[in-house]
């Protein structure tokens, strides 16, 4: 197994010399950045990062001082945010092409809504280099510990929120939904602050055909401070047009209806398993 001094270890080695790692910084980055992470990031030629508040960026430049490169400059006001998205690919493509050992760095879980670190791993081996993605704490992660959430129990089903409408996405009001950038519904375009959301009446109506208008819902922003709390609002659908939303919030909607058992799939798995026990007796 690879130690931290020798990442790939000495039976895996990098096809060439350049290599990529990417680790999330969690979304309280003090205290929630993974010791696997903290020592990739000092051992990197390069660290090229993407974080959401200044402790957190504070905390990449203190372990790598040489190394750290911020990728905020890649995003351009009012301008598709795949474009940033090719920017960031690229930057970190040209340090592997100069033979760097080279950490990129996200908010969060670096492969949750982060379709860029999916890319550059792509692009990285398809190119020859070694590439490996390590996970991190996300968004929703802190949703289920402040919520009081259990996926295991109903189940949790998860969608980005503009994807939700326009793809027709079906759920299951049996389990729970998550909403993710539910404060950018309809927009690709990056802004700074909060966005208009013309578009969120669309939301709204799906959501009230779904659940209808008295369902509850809340709205969730995770605290990214040391000695903050989270953000936690009970609504229901129509607020959304009325309550203000930073680009952080995501949508938590519990289950509105108990599951339907399926009696028969119970008793034949009752019978197969008292099957089995009965010829494996001794």
């Amino acid at each position: 197994m690879a130690d931290r001094d020798d990442p790939f270890g000495a039976n895996d080695p990098p096809a060439r010399r350049g290599s990529l790692v990417i680790v999330g910084t969690g979304i309280l980055t003090v205290g929630q950045m993974t010791t696997e992470a903290v020592a990739w990031i000092k051992r990197a030629d390069k660290v090229l990062y993407l974080v959401a508040d200044p402790i957190a960026e504070g905390m990449v430049r203190q372990l790598n001082p040489a190394g750290a490169q911020s990728l905020v400059d890649t995003y351009v006001l009012e301008k598709d945010r795949t474009d940033a998205y090719g920017g960031m690919v690229d930057r970190v493509l040209a340090c592997l092409r100069a033979g760097d050992l080279t950490c990129a760095a996200f908010y969060g879980h670096p492969g949750v809504f982060v379709s860029p670190a999916h890319e550059m791993i792509r692009r990285a081996r398809a190119e020859g280099f070694a590439a490996r993605m390590l996970p991190g704490i996300s968004a929703e992660d802190c949703l289920f510990a402040d919520l009081g959430v259990d996926p295991g129990i109903h189940g949790c089903q998860s969608f980005e929120a503009t994807d939700f409408v326009l793809n027709r996405r079906s759920v299951d009001t049996s389990s729970a939904v998550v909403l993710w950038q539910i404060g950018v519904f309809g927009f690709a375009t990056h802004k700074q602050g909060n966005y208009a959301l013309p578009a969120m009446p669309i939301l709204i109506e799906k959501l009230e055909r779904i659940y209808g208008a008295q369902h509850p819902m809340y709205l969730y922003d995770a605290a990214v401070l040391p000695g903050c709390q989270p953000i936690i609002r009970q609504i229901v659908a129509s607020q959304l047009i009325s309550e203000p939303l930073s680009a952080a919030y995501t949508l938590y909607i519990p289950p509105a209806r108990a599951a339907e058992p399926d009696m028969d799939a119970y008793n034949r798995m009752i019978a197969l398993n008292q099957a089995y026990q009965e010829e494996n007796k001794e």
